[in-house]
């Protein structure tokens, strides 16, 4: 199993001797046990689509995958935010295609998510809702399991806030990466 995105998939896989990192990816590594099938990280801090379809044939289909999780879109919210530099839904929607459309294998699409703790980040809204929009809309059309992260995150950040799951609102808590590894598990294995 390959698990490709940014930084909420690869926390610190690069420097983990085992390369799993310390969040959701390693969360489903131990839940997983013995019986496991071999596991890679393939995420890189600070990807967007773009980046992730430029190394996708090294870094993903080079594995022979079983099954490939997909999780993107935040950086390409955000950047247009921060450094001013935005990604269109129609780009984005090109380089996702461009990651499934190789694929023959089952998918899992994890939606990109954001819990806002900042002030500003509530605007963010205005560019991601296009772009969870795409992920549902590929999860239908190419038949994938899609993990409705943005939709569980936000119901369970209601009652234990925002900050308990997402100190700035993108990167997971321990508690956060443990609330994603629980939801992929219960729309991947329990479904």
């Amino acid at each position: 199993m390959v698990f490709a995105g940014d930084s909420v998939t690869d926390c610190g896989r690069r420097t983990d001797p085992d390369g799993l990192g310390d969040g959701y990816v390693r969360n489903l590594y131990d839940d997983l046990g013995e019986r496991r099938p071999r596991i890679v990280n393939a995420g890189i801090s600070g990807n967007r689509a773009v980046d992730l379809a430029a190394r996708w044939s090294a870094d993903v289909l080079a594995h022979n995958p079983a099954l490939v999780s997909i999780l993107i879109g935040i950086n390409d919210t955000w950047r247009r935010y921060d450094e001013d530099d935005p990604t269109t839904p129609e780009d984005f929607e090109a380089s996702y295609r461009s990651l499934l459309d190789p694929l023959s294998c089952p998918v899992v699409l994890m939606e990109p998510f954001l819990l806002p703790v900042k002030d500003g980040q509530e605007e963010w809204r205005e560019d991601l809702d296009p772009k969870l929009d795409v992920v549902r809309k590929l999860a239908v059309e190419y038949g994938a399991i899609l993990v409705p992260l943005d939709v569980e995150l936000t119901k369970h950040a209601a009652s234990v806030g925002p900050a308990a799951l997402a100190g700035d609102g993108v990167h997971p808590s321990a508690a956060g990466h443990r609330a994603l590894a629980d939801l992929w598990r219960r729309y991947v294995l329990d479904a």
